[in-house]
Order: structure tokens, then C-alpha cells, then sequence
């Protein structure tokens, strides 16, 4: 079986995203400690820089997990804690499209403050190739609420093989038992969301030519 491969992108370039970055690699690190070869790879990409940032947003993997602050004052963008790195949705959508591919992960954890709310998932489906499990949050998180949710997140993931589901579907059930453990664990609404998003008609335009 081909091995999951988890894209992790760090556009928050600070210490909080960093050690979020850190206890993700670790869980993943301790999953293939059991196994005489790794079941899952990861892709880890920390930059300033667009372009490298965007390609890194089209590698198709099982999981693309972007970590950085959520603003949507003007419209959805990544933000970096120093506020001078800034990705936006719309220019995102624009570099997929003229070059007619985009997203192509069937599960994007948008790992920021309010990257669930509606604004956020009308823009992403402007970049999707294909159907995915979105997960963005309904507030403000910082890295206890990151880490815990992720540590449940990946280990129902990895738990589950997935045989007969699609990725998206995979993660659609891993998300849920992991907002399931949260919330046991917290005693607290977990502020982590999936939902399940089908690309926009214009990337279906301009995916398909």
C-alpha cells in the first residue's frame, strides 16, 4: 500500500506555529517508530516566499496542513505572526488557475483563528481540484487547542487504514472522533469544524480547460 504523505506548511513563522509544527512531526515520528519502514511521509515547508509556498499547496497528499494565523478583514488570507507574509485566497486561486491545476489533497486542515466560517469556505473552493474534507475553526485556538485536536485528529487517522474510503471521507471520519475526544478530554466545545467542499464552478472552468 502507498504511503499517506502529510504536507505540513508553516506560514505563522513564529515559535507557537513552530512548536505546533514540532508535535505533529512527532506523532507522525512515533506512528512509523512501530514499523520496520515508515507508513507515512511528510512533506515540511517553512518559507516567506510565494511561489514556494503556493507549490507547496499543490502537492497531492492525503493530508495539507497549513498553520498560520487566520485574516479575513479584507478577504481570507494566511498571515504570518509579523504580519509580512500574507497569502491570500484570491491570489492563490488566480496562480492554481493560471496554471490549471490547484489542491489536490483530500483533506486541508486550515490551522488559524476563524478559518471555518463561510467566507473562508467559499474561497478555498476556488482552489480545489477535487472534493476534500475542509477543517477550519468557529474561533480564536492557540497551540493547546492545535495540539490537542491534532493528537487526536492523526492518531484516528493513522488508526484507520481507509480501505474502501476515499481521502476525503477518511479524514471526514477522523475528524469527527477527533472532535469526539477533544471535547471528553476538555470538557469544552471543540473549535475545529470539518466540512465537506466540492470545488467552485470556476475552478471546475478552468481545471477541466
Amino acid at each position: 500500500m502507498k504511503n499517506r504523505l502529510i504536507t505540513l506548511v508553516d506560514l505563522g513563522l513564529d515559535s507557537s506555529f513552530d512548536a505546533s509544527m514540532t508535535f505533529v512531526q512527532g506523532i507522525v515520528g512515533n506512528v512509523n517508530a512501530g514499523w520496520n519502514d515508515p507508513i507515512i511521509d511528510v512533506n515540511f515547508v517553512r518559507t516567506r516566499d510565494h511561489e514556494t509556498a503556493f507549490s507547496a499547496l499543490t502537492t497531492p497528499s492525503t493530508v495539507l496542513h497549513v498553520m498560520a494565523h487566520g485574516d479575513h478583514s479584507e478577504e481570507p488570507s494566511f498571515l504570518s505572526a509579523d504580519g509580512q507574509t500574507q497569502v491570500s485566497l484570491s491570489a492563490l486561486a488566480d496562480w492554481f488557475l493560471d496554471r490549471q491545476w490547484g489542491i489536490a489533497s483530500g483533506v486541508v486542515i486550515a490551522d488559524g483563528c476563524k478559518t471555518g466560517i463561510g467566507k473562508w469556505q467559499r474561497a478555498i473552493r476556488d482552489c480545489l481540484q477535487d472534493d476534500i474534507t475542509y477543517i477550519g475553526t468557529s474561533t480564536v485556538v492557540g497551540w493547546y487547542e492545535a495540539t490537542v485536536f491534532c493528537s487526536a485528529f492523526y492518531g484516528a487517522l493513522i488508526r484507520n487504514r481507509g480501505l474502501g474510503k476515499s481521502p476525503a471521507e477518511q479524514g471526514w471520519d477522523a475528524a469527527n472522533r477527533a472532535i469526539s475526544a477533544y471535547e471528553t478530554l476538555t470538557d469544552a466545545r471543540c473549535p475545529y469544524k470539518p466540512v465537506l467542499l466540492t470545488p467552485s464552478r470556476r475552478a471546475l472552468r478552468s481545471f477541466t480547460g
